[in-house]
């Protein structure tokens, strides 16, 4: 008697914002390292870049311990509020990634549902999801939806729930080793984006199952990760 093969779900994807779908990643690094000196502590932008992805409370800890300089939490807080007011004040320079609004719309097209899973504030997420120029306002979390940001899964659980989808069906796409590491711990399949500027062997390290250049790229390897349009 022949085996009845189960059917394969219908897959779903999570998508990073800052260096997946947008150009946006050296306009925060740039930002954060004003907000550092303003607050007395000059640094390198490769130290800064290495933790882009992380919300940015982790990130100004993280980056400021690796540099062995010690900072008050007020002095935190406030590295983080000057590194949105800089950051804001450069956002026309943000565009989107080449084809990422033509692959945002093909898969809506498709009915492959989709959803943006941004570490940062709700403003920042909102202002860079117009900046995408599509028909309606997607589904998206952001920081104030979860209280643990990536690397912690809990930001694309919180994504994956949003849409009504299975954490085993997501294809989780992002452009940093912090997405590849929260999708891993998610139990989701990990697609790494280098448009953000991490190298594909760091992606790959970090688990992820492909690695493209951009979206466009993505868009035209669907087949290759199980999904036709």
């Amino acid at each position: 008697m022949a085996r009845r093969l189960a059917t394969p779900a219908d897959p779903a994807f999570v998508f990073d914002l800052d260096g997946t779908l947008l150009d946006s990643v050296y306009q925060h690094v740039t930002a954060w390292q004003r907000a550092f000196a303003e607050v007395g502590v000059d640094l390198a932008v490769w130290r800064i870049h290495r933790r882009i992805g992380m919300s940015g409370g982790l990130l100004a800890q993280r980056v400021i311990k690796e540099a062995g300089a010690e900072l008050s939490q007020a002095q935190l807080d406030k590295a983080e509020e000057l590194h949105g007011r800089y950051y804001f004040e450069g956002l026309d320079w943000v565009q989107p990634l080449p084809g990422a609004r033509a692959l945002l719309l093909a898969l809506s097209e498709a009915g492959v549902p989709w959803v943006i899973a941004s570490s940062g504030k709700a403003d920042e997420a909102e202002a860079h999801i117009e900046k995408l120029d599509l028909p309606r306002t997607p589904p998206y979390v952001c920081s104030a939806d979860v209280d643990n940001a990536k690397p912690n899964p809990e930001m694309f659980l919180a994504a994956a729930e949003k849409i009504d989808a299975s954490v085993l069906d997501c294809i989780a796409v992002g452009d940093a080793v912090w997405d590849m590491l929260a999708a891993r711990r998610a139990r989701m399949l990990g697609v790494g984006l280098v448009c953000g500027g991490y190298s594909a062997g760091e992606l790959q390290q970090a688990h992820a199952f492909r690695v493209y250049l951009d979206p466009a790229d993505l868009h035209a390897s669907l087949d290759e990760i199980g999904v036709m349009l």
